[in-house]
């Protein structure tokens, strides 16, 4: 198995992490991914009722605790709710890592950190992952233009960033935007990064809640098959190209106010794709790592042809070097 400062950071065996997928990072999901030694995770703001509730968050914990002993996570994303309840219910389960992604993560860092949790944070840019190191991440989730759902408004690839910002910082580096398989993930470890971080692929598993036609659609995607919105509200978002998707980038183009596009954005129309599977009136998030996606396999299986594809990328480099692996 691939062993990096990340897989030591965390213990996990292989050094991929399932990024908090709206609506989607759910118990099967996340214990799928832990018990395959990646580290699998639940996100606590984006329950499927959006009536999040610490008890609904101590169930949700629960049922990773018994599909799989292995760490796995609960991610928070900032600035769409109050989550100090949530966050009080994960401290006091002492659960193994937390992960804040989309705002600030100071408020809440000492809170987590005496609590012995390994705490994430996710960056879209330098200024973001230094900020992470300072206030005392374990590791920073550097993401880059390719990722799916929101990502940082500067339009840096995942090449250029990760490589940027593992030359920068001295915490264990996750590259996240573009990674599909376990080429990706030594290209991301020849870029300085400890491991990858997956959205759009795990979207695509057997255990993903993720309705059948919207695995199906990130199967038959291209690279191309994706568009940015919102960024009329300074919050660009990669989603797959589908009617509803037009249908907002025409009310930007009109510039229409927030006002206007903060009913086509809500999380009853994304959960309407993810989970109903009406991508025609729906949105569904998803990164160009999509045109890599062929098939919608068990977590396992997945992360097994991972790891041998990286050993292939691995003595292909070798042979290159003019030395056996």
């Amino acid at each position: 198995m691939l062993t990096t400062r990340l897989t030591a950071v965390l213990g996990i065996d292989r050094p991929v992490l399932q990024g908090g997928l709206a609506y989607l990072a759910r118990a099967p999901l996340a214990a799928a991914v832990s018990e395959a030694g990646g580290l699998g995770q639940i996100t606590a703001t984006a329950l499927v009722d959006e009536q999040d509730s610490p008890a609904t968050l101590a169930a949700e914990i629960a049922a990773v605790r018994r599909r799989t002993a292995r760490p796995f996570g609960v991610n928070f994303a900032l600035g769409h709710r109050p989550i100090d309840g949530l966050l009080e219910v994960a401290v006091a389960e002492r659960v193994p890592v937390i992960t804040l992604t989309g705002g600030n993560p100071a408020p809440y860092v000492d809170r987590i950190k005496a609590a012995g949790i390994r705490l994430l944070t996710l960056a879209a840019s330098l200024h973001q992952a230094r900020k992470a190191e300072s206030l005392g991440a374990d590791a920073v989730v550097v993401v880059g233009f390719e990722g799916g759902g929101h990502l940082g408004r500067d339009d840096v690839s995942t090449l250029v960033l990760v490589r940027r910002v593992a030359a920068s910082v001295r915490i264990p580096v996750v590259a996240s935007g573009g990674f599909a398989d376990g080429f990706g993930l030594v290209a991301a470890l020849a870029l300085g990064a400890e491991g990858v971080e997956m959205g759009t692929r795990f979207v695509a598993t057997v255990e993903s809640p993720a309705h059948p036609a919207y695995k199906q659609a990130l199967v038959e995607a291209a690279e191309t098959g994706t568009v940015i919105v919102e960024r009329s509200l300074g919050r660009p978002g990669r989603a797959l190209d589908t009617p509803w998707a037009r249908r907002v980038l025409a009310a930007e183009a009109e510039a229409a106010g927030a006002e206007a596009l903060w009913p086509l954005l809500a999380g009853a129309i994304n959960r309407r794709a993810a989970l109903e599977g009406d991508l025609a009136h729906g949105l569904a998030w998803a990164g160009q790592a999509a045109g890599l996606i062929t098939d919608v396999p068990p977590v396992a299986v997945l992360l097994e042809r991972m790891e041998a594809e990286a050993r292939q990328a691995l003595e292909r480099l070798a042979a290159a070097a003019g030395r056996a692996w």
